[in-house]
């Protein structure tokens, strides 16, 4: 029984936007925040920052909220930060998505006990 385990992906979407809101984007804006640019966050993660901005705003859309701002470069250099809401999208993600994973274990827990109590061995 100790090589199976249960698995789940969580995602958000809308009915009225294109996209979604999951582990991926979290990445993204993790590692945005990480490096204060959308480029080098694209990077790290190995995707294109054409990539990386469309996934972006269709989370926004998804989400109806912004979740990070821009500042063009100049001889500073432009940079990229999360909002305020972004850093709320992160961390009440982050919740859910461990009470949601609490909630795939208990019920793996309990699918293999009516497997077992019917007779079958998952080991």
């Amino acid at each position: 029984m100790a090589d199976l385990h249960a698995h789940c992906k969580l995602w958000i979407s809308s009915d009225k936007a294109e996209g979604s809101f999951g582990t991926g984007k979290v990445r993204l804006l993790e590692a945005v925040l990480k490096t204060g640019s959308l480029q080098e966050a694209a990077r790290g993660l190995g995707i294109s920052y054409r990539k990386a901005w469309g996934d972006l705003k269709k989370a926004e859309a998804c989400l109806q909220c912004k979740l990070i701002q821009t500042t063009r470069g100049g001889q500073g250099g432009g940079c990229t930060r999360l909002t305020d809401q972004g850093h709320q999208v992160i961390q009440a993600y982050a919740v859910m998505n461990d009470t949601v994973v609490q909630g795939v274990t208990r019920a793996f827990e309990s699918f293999v006990e009516d497997v077992r109590a019917g007779g079958a061995s998952l080991d």
